[in-house]
């Protein structure tokens, strides 16, 4: 039986996300060098992996395909980060503005299993949506990590598996916190990862206050990843606002350290993903 702490954790960036604005932290990064910015100093602290939602300069969320490419290029020219683009963008956004990030070329692309009530919004990804998103995906060499925000939604990732809609491996991120999907808990953690096979890539997201305990259990139970940024949590400690993006990644490094898991670098990272080097 291996050792819950045998393999480094892969620590992932979420730089800014398409529903937090500067009114809730003003540090929240907008334009394309503002987020690269962000995401190579996390890099610094220890990312490895940058989700990525782009933004008018405004704040705007935005699918812009240049918009896009202009991030991946910057993060790539200032980084060894993988670069993974969102096709959530927000909930008034289209499946054709959703996918604006798979002409950036990323290393890999979210995609949502299910649709969900979010907060007092529904988020609706079809099913033949989804699988489009994933032929698309697999057409142009972009890997793929499932965004699972309840149970139902890791059934429908690991039937994708078992039919061969999507490509081994599964990867998928297991979203806690959010409004409308499964709460942050023990007992939620349990649940999700129950129908998960062992060879799954699963990444631990919380939304919200309870981050820093999620991502503990995460790490107790031997995840695969972490995720943390300012997509995720405003709040560095109660009261205390983030100051930036890879300020949240140093304490999700110090915290892993902590309780005896090491860090992945880019290229244990790419490993661990089963992601070949650019």
């Amino acid at each position: 039986m291996r050792a819950w702490n045998a393999d480094p954790v892969v620590v992932t960036v979420a730089v800014t996300g398409a529903d937090v604005f500067r009114d809730t932290n003003p540090n929240v990064p907008y334009t394309t060098a503002e987020i690269a910015d962000s995401a190579i100093e996390a890099a610094h602290a220890g990312a490895t992996v940058v989700h990525l939602h782009v933004r008018e300069d405004d704040g705007t969320p935005s699918g812009r395909p240049e918009l896009f490419r202009d991030v991946v290029e910057r993060i790539r020219a200032g980084s060894d980060l993988i670069t993974m683009v969102t096709t959530g963008g927000s909930n008034d956004m289209g499946i054709e503005e959703r996918i604006g990030g798979l002409q950036a070329a990323p290393d890999l692309s979210g995609v949502e299993s299910g649709s969900m009530n979010f907060g007092d919004e529904t988020f609706i990804t079809p099913p033949p949506a989804a699988r489009g998103i994933i032929e698309r995906a697999r057409q142009a060499g972009i890997g793929l990590e499932v965004e699972a925000f309840d149970v139902g939604h890791v059934v429908a990732a690991v039937r994708w598996l078992e039919e061969g809609t999507i490509p081994e491996p599964l990867r998928i991120n297991l979203v806690f916190g959010v409004r409308g999907g499964i709460d942050a808990s023990p007992e939620a953690l349990s649940a999700m990862l129950r129908p998960l096979p062992p060879e799954a890539f699963w990444t631990v997201t919380c939304i919200g206050r309870h981050h820093p305990r999620m991502i503990a259990l995460a790490l107790l139970h031997g995840a695969p990843g972490i995720r943390t940024g300012l997509e995720d949590v405003a709040y560095i400690r109660r009261g205390v606002l983030a100051e930036s993006n890879a300020a949240l990644v140093k304490a999700a490094v110090d915290l892993a350290h902590a309780l005896g898991r090491e860090v992945a670098g880019p290229d244990q990272a790419r490993e661990l993903l089963r992601i070949g080097g650019r």
